[in-house]
């Protein structure tokens, strides 16, 4: 059975990507809670320390706290920029958290057909949600790169450890979020020259979020994939007001009259908080 992915939004979001053929991708710091990723960070630290503590390199397990200062202190720098999905459609909680509180749309992308999307530079990550990281992927091939001690005399090899860490990080919410069932299209900083992508500012009136916009239709023409094989729905918010015969029309006015067919209205009992 085909798998599929979707990605809830606001009509703005909306407009680049139909419109602009562009998808953000956000700092992941702007996605989740701050305290969230020193929970994986240390929570990974604590796993590694338990291996070294397991072969009785007790000098190893006590330096480590110096290694995880040195990740968080670059952690900013070096963390990823992400486009989040999930497989769970038509969803109350994310109609509420990312599309504008039901206002919005939900995108469907096909998921076989997003993994065309990427490369060296770009990955799609399932999200884990877990508090214990003794078994996490990460924690063993950390310990591996820690154990060899390279990284004490060749700097590039402690910033190994560093884009390691923050690569996995964004792939990671807390356990509380699991419902989500989420998948990230990632980006890493030291991708993005490669990528020739230039940075761009959403200024809020509360904040300024920093974001990267693919060029979806470099991506497609890459990966071999039309637009409309990659997007196969839109579906509307249970609270928006958007007249779907002119959202047709944005569509096939758009170059999307296939995906101008496949407009769907959201079945979700979700109503505005009086």
């Amino acid at each position: 059975m085909e798998q599929l992915l979707y990605h809830y939004t606001d009509f703005t979001s909306l407009d680049g990507i139909i419109n602009r053929r562009e998808l953000r991708v956000n700092n992941v710091l702007n996605m989740n809670d701050s305290r969230e990723m020193d929970l994986f960070i240390s929570g990974l630290f604590d796993a590694v320390k338990k291996r070294f503590e397991q072969i009785g390199d007790e000098k190893m397990a006590s330096s480590l706290d110096e290694v995880q200062r040195i990740v968080k202190n670059h952690y900013f720098d070096l963390s990823a920029y992400a486009a989040c999905f999930s497989e769970s459609r038509d969803d109350a909680a994310q109609w509420e958290r990312y599309a504008n509180r039901g206002k919005g749309v939900c995108l469907c992308f096909r998921k076989a057909m997003l993994e065309k999307l990427t490369g060296t530079a770009i990955s799609l990550t399932k999200v884990t949600y877990q508090n214990d990281m003794d078994d996490h992927p990460l924690a063993e091939k950390l310990f591996e790169l820690l154990k060899s001690r390279t990284y004490l005399r060749d700097a590039m090899e402690l910033k190994k450890i560093v884009v390691e860490v923050c690569r996995n990080s964004a792939a990671y919410k807390h356990p509380s979020f699991a419902s989500e069932s989420e998948y990230r299209l990632v980006v890493m900083p030291s991708d993005v020259k490669s990528l020739q992508l230039k940075p761009q500012y959403h200024v809020a009136r509360e904040r300024i979020k920093k974001y990267y916009p693919l060029d979806l239709n470099r991506m497609c023409r890459r990966g071999g994939v039309k637009i409309e094989d990659l997007i196969t729905e839109v579906m509307i918010g249970p609270e928006s007001t958007q007249s779907k015969p002119i959202l047709r029309d944005y569509l096939t006015d758009h170059g999307l009259k296939t995906l101008a067919g496949k407009i769907s209205i959201s079945d979700c009992p979700l109503r505005s908080k009086m």
